[in-house]
């Protein structure tokens, strides 16, 4: 990536400003006063009346698409670089465009840019004040290129570094909850199926799900980002350019592996912004899984975990509550990027080829997702940093609901030779006697186990603790606590 390129899209201010040229500026500073009128006047000749406001006002996209900035100064300055090199600018105007885009990065950077809603998005916003600036030079940025593929760059290089942030916080929640799995590799807890206690496991190794879960969802992150890293810069309005460009030379200035491949498809297809949205919905979708069960898990009558003020919230009329609304809101949240995911396709899927002003509808969508999924994933590191889990609770829920009736029907199998059907059924039989009883099933004593199955000796007893039944389940991938100490450390390891 050239260094100025890479400069303006890497973050704050003294490095993304690239060092002003000392070659002379054709044209000069007009002052701001007297510049862009309400009109649009790079359309030049075809319109001789401005837009309605009706119009301007549904056409404008300049309220949300300014987030692309750095994304759109970056790609002039590649266009420019290149323009330069081939012949088709002189050095003198590809110096004076540099010069005048880093001023104009400057002043956005500090909140001092002009924003005109009459020129409708970032990139006739910073081209009409580049040319105010700068004269001439500024009108000859555009040669070869149409504000189709321009967007479409812009689009691309803003998904690539969402991704490259998302990314980083997605492996921060993966070590959070290594971190924590591996504190509580030995501590049992119910596992349930259908919300209903089933057998023991340990809190480590359900903490342990989500970092698999995650780490499917780090690794379609990174598959969209190689899928998508291809520049549609020169690929102009639809058709390419009649001007000797050079598209290898801009695709390695920003990053990319090469230039796509087809002009066509360069400015029709958002496909990768969809492909973005699913993987923010699914890895929101685990979020919010998370965030469901530490609500359950907070709740009193469960009273597995607890959460600090930090992540918690009152009631304005009830001074008991302690309300997980941290969890609650990225539950939440998930519905919102979901919706982006269902907005983009929807109004992708009537379009012929190539481009249409609904794919500008395609950005407030992107640009929500990311930054909720943002809040969510820093969210989530902090609750689970933060909860702390109440090992006697967890321990005792374990046991209830006949948790270890499995580990009774295994050993019948084991050491009676007995079928597992047939061993299902005894076991049946076994609880339904304990619940007559008011027991578990370890309260049962030999003489009534033996009455529906007189092979039973006193070593069954050895299998009915939690402790035992997590124990037992050595199996690659199970809940025994020397497997999920060893994952743990596997896992901190690969994240290291």
């Amino acid at each position: 990536m050239a260094p100025a390129a890479r400069a303006w899209r890497a973050g704050g201010a003294a490095a993304r400003v690239p060092a002003a040229s000392s070659s002379p500026r054709r044209g000069t500073e007009r002052p701001e006063s007297s510049a862009i009128v309400s009109s649009n006047l790079q359309w030049g000749g075809r319109f001789a009346a401005g837009p309605s406001a009706i119009m301007q006002a549904i056409n404008a996209s300049i309220g949300f698409d300014r987030k692309m900035w750095r994304q759109d100064i970056a790609g002039s300055l590649a266009h420019a670089a290149m323009l330069a090199h081939v012949g088709i600018i002189s050095a003198e105007d590809e110096a004076a465009i540099r010069e005048g885009l880093a001023t104009i990065g400057k002043r956005i950077e500090a909140g001092e840019f002009p924003w005109d809603e009459g020129l409708e998005d970032i990139h006739m916003n910073i081209e009409a004040r580049l040319t105010q600036a700068i004269g001439e030079a500024g009108k000859r940025l555009h040669t070869g290129r149409s504000r189709n593929d321009q967007v479409a760059l812009d689009v691309r290089l803003w998904v690539r570094d969402a991704i490259d942030g998302l990314s980083g916080q997605v492996e921060d929640v993966m070590r959070a909850l290594v971190a924590r799995a591996g504190e509580h590799a030995g501590t049992v807890m119910p596992g349930f199926t259908h919300l209903q206690p089933a057998q023991p496991v340990t809190f480590g190794h359900h903490l342990l799900a989500y970092v698999e879960m995650l780490s499917r969802d780090l690794s379609r992150l990174r598959d969209c980002r190689a899928r998508m890293n291809e520049s549609p810069l020169g690929a102009a309005a639809l058709a390419g350019t009649g001007f000797p460009i050079d598209r290898h030379m801009t695709a390695a200035a920003l990053g990319f592996d090469g230039p796509t491949r087809n002009s066509l498809d360069s400015v029709a297809s958002r496909d990768f912004a969809a492909e973005f949205l699913f993987c923010c919905a699914m890895c929101a979708t685990h979020l919010s899984r998370f965030a469901e069960e530490v609500v359950i898990w907070t709740n009193p009558y469960f009273g597995f975990v607890r959460l600090s003020d930090a992540f918690t919230t009152g009631s304005s009329i009830m001074p008991q509550k302690r309300n997980p609304d941290a969890a609650e809101l990225v539950r939440g949240k998930t519905g919102r990027i979901t919706g982006a995911l269902v907005g983009l396709l929807t109004v992708l899927k009537g379009l012929a080829l190539t481009y249409f002003k609904d794919m500008q509808e395609d950005k407030e969508g992107i640009f929500d997702a990311a930054e909720n999924l943002t809040l969510c994933l820093a969210a989530v590191a902090g609750m689970v940093r933060d909860m702390q889990p109440d090992v006697a609770r967890l321990e005792a829920a374990a046991g209830a609901g006949f948790s270890t009736a499995t580990d009774l029907a295994d050993w019948l199998v084991r050491e009676l030779r007995m079928p597992f059907r047939d061993a299902h059924h005894v076991t049946g039989r076994l609880v339904a006697r304990a619940e007559a009883k008011g027991t578990d099933l370890a309260g049962l004593t030999l003489a009534e186990m033996q009455a529906e199955e007189p092979r039973i000796t006193e070593g069954v007893f050895g299998v009915l603790t939690v402790q035992a039944s997590v124990a037992s389940r050595t199996s690659f991938g199970g809940t025994a606590p020397g497997n999920v100490s060893r994952m743990a450390a596997e896992w901190r390891e690969r994240l290291a």
